[in-house]
């Protein structure tokens, strides 16, 4: 077992319990509003659980929006959402400063918080704006505070970007830099819902009134489980998974039989990182008190599948990051 585990406490166990008792709640609260996307929903919750950014990546039309809007109800979650624009600018995020004049004529500057400062941001249609005004998300999604006229202003706690992109149309957008997706814990695509799902999906929101989602918890009990997130164990093997699979899918590596030349650029250290927390995030979302390799498997592609590129060469050979990423888990795990 690592070194990296909780506290040998008595009531480490009941402290593990009473948080996946309460985030199946939030699951099954989702579930009731979502439906057909029971995958989306669990990758959105580790991505929470994990203290992360996530990606959601779908056509118009499958709740993304609705996701978000749910969670921020069903987790007791100030909300904003920003629709990205081209004319969006970088001050329309994260606010700006104004000359103010008192009574007695003294001007000062104050500072006007944008809608960055909430606990869940959602960033519609997030490459739809200036690389200018993606970069203005940069900071604060990696260190919790933004700057503005050389002044530090630090963000809630909790802090999430949930942002939606749509994978079909290309006119006016700019596709986000690496840099910037390395920010996301996970991408999440999001695909259409089975018959079944989708019958149901009729049925309730076309005849009579529309269930809503209902709280659960609050930003407490988040903030709790993201700190018990990191403290539960995780076994060598697991760990020892997770290095294999990152390092494999990079340039020039011998390891999962890849053939040199498929992989243009992969996965750095934060790869490593962010499927670690990953990995803990799904055990005490399913009630285990720790993860397996299954779980390495799970979340291996919405971890590595926006953090890596195929070269030219496979991609016109017919090959996929997915397929890729398909073939790692299956010759390493």
């Amino acid at each position: 077992m690592s070194a990296d585990t909780l506290p040998a406490a008595a009531n480490a166990p009941a402290q593990l319990e009473a948080a996946a008792g309460t985030f199946a709640k939030v699951k099954a609260g989702l579930g009731t509003v979502i439906f057909g996307q029971d995958e989306v929903i669990e990758q959105t919750l580790v991505t929470l659980l994990a203290g992360g950014h996530g990606l959601l990546i779908g056509v118009p039309g499958l709740a993304k929006t609705k996701l978000v809007d749910s969670l921020g109800i069903v987790l007791g979650l100030d909300t904003a959402r920003v629709q990205f624009t081209p004319d969006l600018m970088p001050a329309d995020i994260t606010g700006s400063e104004v000359m103010e004049e008192s009574a007695s004529g003294a001007r000062a500057f104050r500072f006007i918080r944008g809608p960055v400062f909430t606990e869940l941001l959602m960033a519609d249609e997030i490459n739809r704006a200036s690389p200018r005004t993606q970069s203005a998300l940069l900071q604060a999604m990696q260190e919790n505070h933004v700057t503005v006229a050389g002044a530090r202003h630090d963000l809630p706690t909790p802090f999430h970007v949930l942002a939606t992109q749509n994978p079909l149309e290309q006119e006016g957008t700019y596709p986000l830099p690496e840099a910037q997706l390395d920010r996301f814990l996970l991408q999440i695509d999001v695909g259409y819902p089975d018959l079944e799902a989708e019958r149901r999906m009729l049925l309730a929101t076309t005849m009579g009134e529309e269930v809503k989602a209902a709280r659960v918890c609050g930003p407490e009990q988040l903030v709790e489980a993201q700190s018990l997130v990191r403290r539960i164990p995780v076994g060598e093997k697991v760990m020892a998974s997770i290095l294999k699979l990152v390092r494999a899918a990079r340039p020039g590596s011998s390891e999962g039989g890849i053939e040199p030349g498929i992989i243009a650029w992969g996965p750095g250290p934060r790869a490593s990182q962010a499927l670690m927390l990953a990995v803990r995030a799904r055990a005490l979302l399913d009630g285990r008190f720790s993860p397996s390799t299954d779980d390495v498997a799970a979340l291996a592609a919405p971890v590595l599948r926006h953090r890596m590129a195929l070269s030219f060469t496979a991609r016109a050979d017919g090959l996929s990051t997915a397929g890729v990423i398909a073939d790692l888990c299956q010759s390493l795990l």
